[in-house]
Parts: C-alpha cells; structure tokens; sequence
C-alpha cells in the first residue's frame, strides 16, 4: 500500500503548475525590459525597422487581461477540485492504515480495503494529470488567440504605414537598444484596444 506522501505531492505538482501559469500570464511587468527613453508619439517613417514592445502589449492589452482573467478562473476551479480529491484520498488511506494499526479489521477485509485504495490511488493520478494537461491547454490556446490578434492587427496596420520591419521586443530581445522614435508599442496599443473594445461591443449587440 503507497503512503500519502504520494497523494500530496502530485497536489503540489498540480498547484505548481498552476502557480507557473498565472505568473506566466501575469509576468509581462516583471519581465519587461527597459529599452532606452519611451515613445510618447510615433515619429517614425515608412521604410523604417520599428518594434512593439510585447511584454507591455501582454500586460496592457484589454484582450489579453480578459482572456487572463478566464483562464486564471478556470485554473483557479481546477486545482481546488483536484485538492479536494487527493484531501479526501488521503483521509481515506489515513483512515485505513489507522484501522490496520489498531487491528480493526481482518486481514482478509484489509487486503480488499487496501486493493480498492490502491485502484482509487491509480485513478486519482491520472485525473490530476489530465486536469495539469487541460491547464496546459488553456495556456497554449489563450497564448494562440492572443498572437492571431496581435499578428492580424499588424498586419492590417502596416498596410498603411510601411514600415521595412517590426519587431517584437520581449525581455530585451531582440531589441538591446534603440532610437525611441522607432518604439510604436503606443501606437499599437491604442489600436489594438480600440478594435477589441469595438469587437466586444458588436457581440454584445449580436
């Protein structure tokens, strides 16, 4: 018969991965870099390598807080059900091996007892490891949803303004330093938040 130690630690390997998705999703402040002086407008011109600063756009991005915001919900509802599981798994092993030690039942009812823990063990650790894929999943697909946006947004704006090349600056890289008239993360911001808040207002009308 495993002990509980088992249970526990795939509880804590499921809170940590949760733990590391919130902060991943919720790191674009402590990862940001800081690329020399701030764009307050854009001055750059057409034929120009320009970038966007995307663990600001992570951040500050009203699509990508309300998507955090579900998934971070979701993840939330998850790791509470698997707690609650593996607390009440653990009660039950707990209760068993006390009722063993105190000599409470047979042996021939202790080996049935202890056989049906062991399949409610088996069961319980493959749940928690589905449960850590499906919070993998909602990760991969809010960070998907999020690059489609960002990527047909600039798309669609670079029709119009012609810029050479933009860039994607994360964590100061690959963007050490810069003119800061060549920083649109501003610009796109503005963009972004307009479009989203106009997409969210058609649906509501829908």
């Amino acid at each position: 018969m495993k002990n509980t130690s088992l249970i526990l630690s795939v509880i804590a390997l499921v809170a940590a991965v949760v733990f590391g998705i919130i902060s991943l999703t919720d790191g674009g402040k402590k990862a940001a870099a800081t690329v020399e002086g701030e764009a307050t407008e854009v001055a750059a011109a057409k034929g120009d390598i320009v970038y966007v600063d995307l663990d600001r756009i992570l951040t500050e991005y009203d699509m990508a807080n309300d998507l955090r915001s579900v998934v971070e919900t979701k993840v939330q509802n998850i790791q509470a059900e698997v707690t609650r599981r593996g607390k009440k798994l653990e009660n039950e092993v707990m209760d068993f091996q006390n009722k063993i030690d105190k000599g409470l039942m047979t042996r021939s009812v202790a080996e049935v007892q202890g056989q049906k823990l062991q399949q409610q063990e088996a069961e319980f650790n493959n749940y928690a490891a589905q449960k850590q894929q499906e919070i993998q999943e909602e990760q991969v697909v809010m960070m998907n949803q999020l690059g489609d946006a960002i990527h047909t947004y600039l798309q669609k704006y670079n029709e119009e303004k012609q810029y050479a090349m933009i860039l994607t600056n994360s964590g100061g890289a690959p963007v050490i330093t810069a003119d800061a008239s060549l920083d649109i993360t501003d610009d796109v911001l503005a963009g972004l938040n307009e479009e989203y808040i106009k997409s969210k207002n058609n649906k509501s009308k829908e």
